[in-house]
């Protein structure tokens, strides 16, 4: 297993801006994809961002799509989320999660954070 470990979440205003990283302990396949997915209190958990660990190839939620970006480290084993121009609707938990198909749905990840939560205030 990749455990994943989340960090970066906290409260900010709307409007603001949050960058989360997702650290990754042992080796991650160049073939992994590595994704972002969030969970509002009463919602399902749903699809954020994604992004191929050896391609500069990324796909985005209509929702954060241009405001959200993803991105990777790879000496560190990392992947970020910067996130701007920040939503009250955008609180939620967020989670980063490992799988190896380019995929949005949730059964599709293997491997889970324990999640960070953001909160944005009107």
């Amino acid at each position: 297993q990749v455990p994943l470990v989340e960090s970066g979440g906290g409260s900010v205003q709307a409007g603001g801006s949050l960058r989360l990283s997702c650290s990754a302990s042992g080796r991650i396949y160049s073939s992994s994809v590595m994704a972002w997915f969030r969970q509002a209190p009463g919602k399902e958990r749903e699809f954020v961002a994604l992004r191929r660990w050896s391609r500069d190839s990324t796909l985005y939620a209509d929702s954060v799509k241009g405001r959200f970006t993803i991105s990777r480290d790879s000496a560190s084993n990392t992947v970020f989320l910067q996130m701007n121009a920040l939503k009250v609707e955008d609180t939620a938990v967020y989670y980063c999660a490992r799988g190896s198909h380019y995929a949005t749905d949730v059964s599709s990840y293997n491997f889970w954070g324990q999640g960070t939560q953001v909160t944005v205030a009107s």
